[in-house]
């Protein structure tokens, strides 16, 4: 099992950053791709950005390419996102996810991935 837990979420101007950490207990991350993902009022839960186990592989979600940067560091069993030049729109609640893989190609699917933690709100004023 893998407990996942999200924070760094909270209310920012547009134009402003929030770096969301997502740490992980139960077992290591080295073996798992990892996955943000968020959930508007209303919408359904969207792919915002995936990195693959070993940190070589990132694919982001059309809407927040070029200003979102995913990243993860297996020593400390964390995984970030770095939003920049966030917009109204990206306001949601922020979800990690893992999957157990070795493969370079991250997976963009919600069905894709095992485990998810809570998730952390990220709320952008305009």
């Amino acid at each position: 099992q893998v407990q996942l837990v999200e924070s760094g979420g909270g209310l920012v101007q547009a134009g402003g950053s929030l770096r969301l950490s997502c740490a992980a207990s139960g077992r290591t991350l080295s073996s798992y791709a990892m996955g943000w993902f968020r959930q508007a009022p209303g919408k359904e839960r969207e792919f915002v950005a995936g990195i693959s186990w070993g940190g070589g592989s990132t694919v982001y979600g059309d809407s927040v390419q070029g200003r979102f940067t995913v990243s993860r560091d297996n020593a400390k069993n964390t995984v970030y996102l770095q939003t920049n030049s966030l917009k109204p729109e990206d306001t949601a609640v922020y979800y990690c996810a893992a999957r157990r893989s070795l493969s370079p190609v991250v997976e963009r699917r919600i069905t894709g991935y095992d485990y998810w933690g809570q998730g952390t709100q990220v709320t952008v004023s305009s």
